[in-house]
């Protein structure tokens, strides 16, 4: 089975809501979709404006390997814009059911008729290739659409199409449909929308029916809900029937890439084949599995379609995912530090943060960084603040055993902490702080926050931090981390023998 691949994200895909592509824009596309390996490229619609017939010419010009098409109305003014352009073929499009026969054309579907053969007779006299395709042909009489191919057939037409114009079909109607008009004497295309999330799993049944031909866009980008996904469909054909397209699939996630960048359409994460979550695992169970054998909870490899594979860590993260990532970092940690960091990162997923590795990095390098014996410990912390309050901080801490309570205000709610834990341990040491970093590790507002001090002691500077995703713990866990470094007799033993 021979089935070709007809992509018209520069047509249909263009027209969804918000997207206008420039001639260069187009170009860029067109190029792209060429080195996929795309049989068809429909570049737009020549008579639309005069901006689109040079985009469409751009694409002409490059020479590309693909055949290039104009969508065109059954007028004769739209084939002469594409023939302006110096198109291959035109997609002539014919509304053929009595909705929009009477409703948008307030036609009769004689007068439909003869004009569709009249212009189809006009653009095969000019030397197009002509794909005769007819609009919500799902809900036309299937006499008058099987009457209506054969007649454009007889005049010239070299393929024909029957779109699912507002995605009525199901697989099981697709199916006995497109069989029907198998047997025309022509290429059959299908062309679905996916108003009802039926598009790719339509245009399947369609081609196990008895179409060559897929009408698809990249991403499926589309008006309303899109069209099939020309990712989604050639996959499929690959990987669950065996058939191959003339579509180089390694180059799947970069094409996908570069749509969503120039259209600006973004790609929900559980988009399948493409999305950022296609191959990412967060359960534990599924990515031990696909650690040991990836098709324990892949049903392809993301290399197959130009992807990568992705461990996210949240609360269903396993252990086995986290210590490979920390080897793959070339740290180490121990069976106590491990059990900090994997609990850090379980709270963080309770609390709906997914922990990168970047994340990760900074959670270990920090845990690897705390002492084993902590003489001072937070146990609680409040901070009142806004507009028309002086930020104030309160704070109850076990010191060497001893429970402190102290308060403290200051210009800001990190100051006000900050200000509370220096008066909580007046007592115990005279300690200033030199210097104060933070630094956002990821990007978003859920971002994890890294907070670096250097604390003063006796002329001994110490460097402490912490890595949260609140930026006022952060603060005072870092804060509290150099004290007690500089408490404990450890820290104390290491400058007497000089080593700090």
């Amino acid at each position: 089975m021979d089935v070709k691949i007809l992509d018209t994200t520069l047509r249909d895909g263009e027209q969804t809501p918000g997207v206008s592509l420039t001639p260069d824009e187009k170009l860029r596309i067109a190029i792209k979709l060429d080195e996929l390996g795309v049989n068809i490229i429909e570049a737009g619609s020549a008579i639309t404006s005069k901006g689109e017939r040079e985009g469409i010419k751009k694409v002409v010009g490059e020479d590309l390997s693909a055949e290039i098409c104009s969508f065109a109305r059954a007028v004769k003014v739209d084939v002469d814009a594409a023939l302006e352009c110096g198109v291959d073929s035109v997609h002539l499009v014919v509304p053929t059911s009595d909705l929009h026969i009477e409703h948008k054309l307030r036609r009769t579907r004689e007068e439909v008729k003869e004009q569709a053969i009249e212009t189809i007779e006009y653009a095969v006299e000019n030397g197009l290739l002509v794909e005769l395709s007819a609009e919500d042909s799902t809900r036309s009489d299937l006499e008058f659409l099987k009457q209506l191919f054969k007649e454009g057939i007889d005049i010239g037409a070299d393929r024909i199409c029957a779109c699912d114009t507002v995605g009525m079909l199901t697989p099981e109607k697709a199916s006995s449909f497109y069989e029907s008009l198998k047997n025309l004497g022509k290429p059959l295309s299908v062309h679905c929308h996916n108003d009802f999330g039926l598009a790719v799993a339509n245009t399947l049944s369609a081609l196990q029916a008895g179409a060559s031909q897929a009408h698809v866009t990249v991403n499926g980008i589309g008006e309303r809900a899109g069209n099939a996904s020309l990712e989604e469909t050639v996959v499929a054909l690959y990987s669950l029937y065996n058939i191959e397209t003339d579509i180089n699939i390694e180059m799947l996630y970069e094409v996908s890439r570069m749509v969503s960048r120039i259209t600006g359409v973004h790609l929900q994460p559980n988009k399948a084949i493409v999305g950022e979550n296609a191959f990412a695992h967060e359960s534990g169970i599924h990515a031990d599995g696909v650690i040991k054998k990836a098709e324990t909870y892949e049903p392809i490899t993301p290399e197959l379609v130009g992807h990568k594979r992705r461990f996210v860590m949240g609360k269903h993260v396993g252990s086995h995912i986290i210590k490979k990532r920390i080897k793959e970092m070339g740290l180490r940690v121990d069976d106590r530090q491990f059990h900090q960091i994997f609990t850090r990162i379980k709270t963080l997923g309770d609390k709906g943060k997914c922990v990168t590795d970047v994340d990760l990095q900074a959670i270990t390098e920090d845990v690897l960084g705390i002492m084993a014996e902590k003489m001072v410990e937070l146990e609680e912390l409040t901070i009142v603040s806004g507009n028309t309050v002086t930020p104030t901080a309160s704070l109850r801490l076990n010191i060497d055993n001893k429970e402190v309570h102290e308060a403290g205000i200051g210009i800001g709610p990190v100051d006000a902490a900050i200000v509370a834990v220096k008066k909580s341990i007046k007592d115990f040491a005279d300690i200033e702080l030199e210097e104060y970093h933070v630094e956002a590790i990821t990007g978003g507002t859920d971002a994890l926050i890294d907070v670096v001090v250097k604390l003063k002691h006796d002329g001994n500077i110490v460097t402490a931090r912490s890595t949260q995703p609140d930026i006022i713990m952060a603060s005072v866990e870092a804060y509290l981390s150099g004290i007690n470094k500089i408490l404990s007799t450890n820290y104390v033993k290491k400058v007497k023998e000089g080593d700090l």
